[in-house]
């Protein structure tokens, strides 16, 4: 039976109940829907614990492209791919960010990060170094 309130229908459909619980709710395909359309894993989370996790997830992904399962491409491309997708989850854009999109993203999170706003502060200075690699990447040609 689907969980959301109200609805009779057949339950078919996991959804989890918080990022950290293995709980799932069970909703049908209509509510599946509506609930993906409003999931979002880092609610409820402060900025550098959700950019924690991202690296996190990053490092974990970087294990499965390197595992040998997937074309790496001729030795002219090795490595661009991942490197693009590494710096557009640390700029927190979809893999189709205009030009416009990136350097908005950029100023963003270098405000946030830069040394001068986070005095004594090894995190942020290290994130600040990341957000300015990341633009480098997906700008550079």
């Amino acid at each position: 039976m689907c969980d959301h309130d109200g609805c009779g229908d057949k339950g078919e459909f996991p959804a989890p109940k918080s990022p950290d619980s293995r709980d799932k709710w069970q909703f049908c395909e209509k509510h599946i829907t509506e609930f993906n359309g409003k999931w979002n894993y880092f609610e409820g989370l402060s900025k550098e614990e959700a950019f924690k996790r991202a690296q996190e997830d990053m490092r974990t992904a970087r294990g499965y492209a390197s595992s040998g399962a997937y074309d790496m491409g001729s030795a002219e491309t090795y490595g661009k791919d991942r490197r693009r997708s590494d710096a557009l989850i640390i700029l927190d854009l979809d893999d189709d960010a205009t030009p416009a999109e990136i350097k908005a993203a950029y100023r963003r999170m270098a405000k946030l990060y830069h040394p001068d706003t986070n005095l004594g502060d090894s995190d942020a200075a290290i994130k600040f170094q990341q957000v300015s690699t990341a633009y480098e990447v997906l700008t550079v040609k």
